[in-house]
């Protein structure tokens, strides 16, 4: 074993040492701790000798959604094969554990090479999916000395990553290991090329069909519609503000508070009995519980705002909105703009996009307005709320952006199986 591989294993070591500390005052490190001791009895006796395993890895719950359309129709098209789905995190595992298209579903093991080699023997794959990235330097090599073709799909790079600085030619050299990267965009392609990566393709973002397939498929959710109005022609516009954060909330509230004709429909990203109670003094007490009017529909009447304290809607709940403002991008990273704009309509987030191909993109196709603080969501919110003919405009070139992208599920598919 190299030093290199010594050093990166004893750090991956020490990092499920610290999980175990940890674990045991945060809930979300003692799921991924309990999860990582769970596995071996998860895989224990699942699959036969003669069965054919497609192992397929997602980081978390986007990535997940970003290759669900590939499982699907690897389970429709190759039936033959049995898939086994890995999270590396609790809140894609805890969410999906019994996703009904896998045969089997984990946690990805840390990856010593002790982990790698007995999961491996033990779920003995006759191929490898990662999705968009993760890269596992045991997992990788060991995957490559079995001769176990690894695919890496919907992947994209950046000029920052540690790839491409002068001290991370360690690192690229774990690239060589995929038997095959479909990249999102001709920037990665150029980029990996530098460091000698040829093992390449634009295949697009599988992300696009997935949400294509969500609009055909969307849920009915009779109290948005009975709140929103929205099939009603001269109904009262309306916002959807999408995984929203409380930094997002302190750039749009006082607007849409001013605005006593605009609606807002809020999802936020993460909630409790604190956060909701917040929100719903946050905007003046005009707001509802989408959870209250099952018990009392007439709360609807009076109010201006509606809060979903659930989850599972998002995805179907933007098809009620004129505008959508999307979160995550005043704090840590923005969320999928994708899933409004398949219905349509205007998208708005913050400055924190640059790792989003689709956010520089959709806007410059004038469909998506990234903004900067309070100044810009108000210059837009005004252009977009009070011009029907601009909204509705702006709303098309954000669909038709959306259209113009899919399709790269099923060339990925045939690359890996046909070609």
């Amino acid at each position: 074993m190299s030093l290199e591989s010594r050093i990166y294993s004893a750090a991956i070591s020490m990092f499920g040492a610290g999980i175990k500390l940890v674990g045991l005052r945060n809930r979300k490190a003692g799921l991924l701790s309990s999860g990582q001791r769970d596995i071996w009895n998860r895989l224990e006796n699942r699959f036969s000798d003669n069965d054919r395993i497609i192992w397929i890895h997602a980081a978390s719950l986007g990535e997940f959604e970003q290759g669900r359309p590939l499982i699907e129709m690897i389970k429709k098209e190759r039936p033959e094969y049995k898939v086994l789905l890995t999270f590396f995190s609790p809140s894609g595992y805890e969410v999906r554990k019994n996703y009904d298209l896998a045969d089997c579903v984990c946690y990805l093991p840390l990856d010593t090479p002790d982990n790698v080699r007995r999961f491996l023997d033990m779920a003995k794959p006759e191929m490898a999916i990662f999705i968009k990235y993760e890269f596992w330097r045991n997992f990788l090599s060991q995957l490559w000395h079995r001769s176990i073709p690894t695919y890496l799909i919907s992947a994209v790079f950046r000029p920052d990553q540690l790839f491409f600085k002068s001290s991370g030619k360690w690192y690229a050299k774990w690239l060589e290991w995929y038997k095959y990267i479909f990249l999102q965009d001709q920037k990665s392609q150029e980029l990996l090329a530098k460091v000698g990566i040829r093992n390449t393709a634009v295949y697009g973002d599988t992300r696009f069909d997935r949400v294509s397939d969500i609009r055909a498929k969307r849920k009915d959710i009779p109290v948005l519609e009975i709140f929103t109005r929205h099939s009603d022609p001269n109904h009262s516009p309306v916002m959807m503000a999408g995984s929203s954060w409380p930094e997002d909330e302190a750039i749009y509230s006082g607007w849409i508070n001013s605005h006593p004709d605009i609606k807002l429909v809020i999802a936020p990203h993460e909630f409790n009995n604190h956060r909701l109670a917040s929100l719903k003094k946050l905007f003046r007490n005009e707001a509802v519980l989408m959870s209250e009017t099952d018990k009392n529909p007439g709360l609807i009447k009076n109010a201006r705002v509606m809060i979903i304290d659930c989850f599972g809607l998002l995805s179907s709940a933007y098809a009620y909105c004129d505008i959508a403002y999307v979160g995550g991008a005043f704090g840590s990273g923005l969320h999928n703009i994708n899933e409004p704009a398949v219905y349509d309509i205007p998208v708005i987030f913050g400055p924190n996009n640059n790792k989003f191909i689709e956010a520089q993109e959709m806007a410059n196709a004038g469909g998506a307005f990234p903004i900067h603080g309070k100044d810009d969501f108000k210059r837009i919110a005004d252009a977009l709320f009070y011009n029907n003919s601009l909204r509705k405009e702006k709303g098309i070139n954000a669909g038709n952006y959306i259209r113009s992208k899919t399709g790269a599920t099923e060339k990925i598919f045939k690359k890996i199986f046909y070609q």
